[in-house]
């Protein structure tokens, strides 16, 4: 049997999971939904920063616009890493389609003129 709290709300329930995934200690259907995502396929959204040529800032941030398996952060890193841009940006410009092969794209997050 695992335990998980539920991150999907503020409520925190305290999951637990059995071995043929029988979620119970859920309030609402999201809460099984994650449990049993979290430990089929975990995801996470990633977040960083790229390097960028401007007057105001050195680096702009950037996330992954849908969450990507868990294990492929490292992976993905090591693209984000390599990517350098130019500004002006606007929030949410692709600077990546394809995330490490995930099919996500990689956006920024923020709006920088010059």
């Amino acid at each position: 049997m695992k335990e998980l709290v539920c991150i999907i709300c503020p409520r925190g329930c305290h999951l637990k999971i059995s071995d043929n995934m029988n979620v119970s200690g859920n309030f609402c259907p999201r809460g099984a939904k994650y449990a049993i995502q979290e430990l089929t396929d975990p995801k996470r959204t990633l977040t960083s920063t790229v390097k960028i040529d401007s007057k105001i800032l050195r680096v702009c941030p950037v996330k992954s616009l849908y969450p990507i398996p868990k294990n492929k952060i490292l992976e993905a890193m090591k693209f984000v890493n390599e990517i350098h841009l130019k500004a002006p940006i606007k929030i949410g410009e692709i600077v990546l389609k394809d995330l490490a092969g995930t099919g996500v794209p990689l956006v920024t997050t923020r709006e920088i003129k010059e």
